[in-house]
């Protein structure tokens, strides 16, 4: 049996703060939100605790504030099987969300990076990537810092999997740094131009990107996989929504679990949309995200 590669996260370390409403707030408008949770979030966290929790072999680099926030982020990837090698940085706030769920299960988010923001270019370390097979990126740290790391990575010989979240422009150094580019339709229009709507777009984007593979993840639509020769569509789980906070991680979470288990792509493809149908019938981001053994264990209804 192939030996399980390690994987390596560098991202971001949030505390979410959600409330629920009865619709998204337009412009000058006001709502009344129902409760206030306190929710261990971030991009980079929460893609690191789904590999976790589904029984990857991962480790999490990234920045947190002196405060409790930080102190309790910090703890959470411990009890959910990551190693832990986040930095507290004195005088910062940790990174927070705010995340209004409404009632159709879609939310709206305000990010304001704290600590995030201090995870700089001239921190990173070659030594990071070493006994690492395995990276895993997004955008909520600063993008130097993602293109230093890509480019390290990839001198390092790792597999390099970025998810350009929240969406910004990259740059061609940056994106021949990637070996699996893992995009929403938001995502995959900002980065190509290009909007999606069948299969051939999605090849025509893969060309101006110039990345090696790239899956594209639709929802309720399923998820696309093109590598200039194989061309893969799943479908989605039908489920009742109540939260897609953390969707798009959980997938991100069992489609990289699956590679370094050294599944194919279609299997993790497959595992992956399974995981996200889960993850949006709970509310909030890393409690969210189920175990293998839920997996498991709900393939049996």
């Amino acid at each position: 049996m192939e030996k399980q590669k390690k994987i390596l996260v560098i991202g971001s370390l949030n505390m979410d703060l959600v409330t629920k409403v009865d619709h998204t707030p337009r412009v000058g408008e006001t709502v009344a939100g129902r409760g206030l949770i306190y929710n261990p979030g971030g991009k980079g966290a929460n893609q690191a605790v789904a590999m976790g929790k589904l029984g990857a072999e991962v480790t999490m680099i990234g920045m947190v504030g002196d405060d409790a926030s930080g102190a309790e982020l910090k703890e959470n990837l411990v009890a959910m099987n990551v190693h832990d090698h986040v930095t507290i940085i004195k005088g910062v706030p940790t990174g927070i969300a705010m995340i209004m769920v409404n009632e159709n299960a879609d939310n709206s988010i305000v990010v304001i990076e704290g600590a995030n923001g201090k995870l700089q270019p001239d921190m990173v370390q070659k030594s990071w990537f070493n006994d690492m097979d395995i990276l895993v990126m997004q955008l909520e740290v600063p993008m130097e810092t993602v293109s230093k790391s890509m480019r390290l990575a990839r001198e390092s010989g790792l597999f390099t999997v970025l998810n350009p979240a929240p969406a910004k422009q990259l740059s061609k150094e940056v994106l021949k740094c990637v070996d699996l580019l893992v995009v929403n339709e938001t995502e995959f229009e900002t980065l190509s131009g290009i909007a999606f709507d069948e299969a051939k777009d999605l090849n025509q984007g893969y060309e101006i990107l110039g990345v090696k593979s790239i899956v594209l993840t639709l929802g309720e639509k399923g998820a696309w996989y093109y590598d200039g020769v194989q061309t893969i569509h799943v479908a989605a789980h039908k489920v009742k929504a109540v939260d897609t906070t953390a969707a798009g991680d959980s997938f991100i979470g069992g489609l990289i679990t699956q590679i370094s288990k050294g599944l194919s792509i279609r299997e993790a493809l497959e595992f992956s949309t399974e995981v996200a149908a889960f993850t949006v019938t709970r509310l909030g981001a890393q409690k969210s995200l189920p175990t293998l053994e839920e997996i498991l264990e709900r393939r049996k209804l």
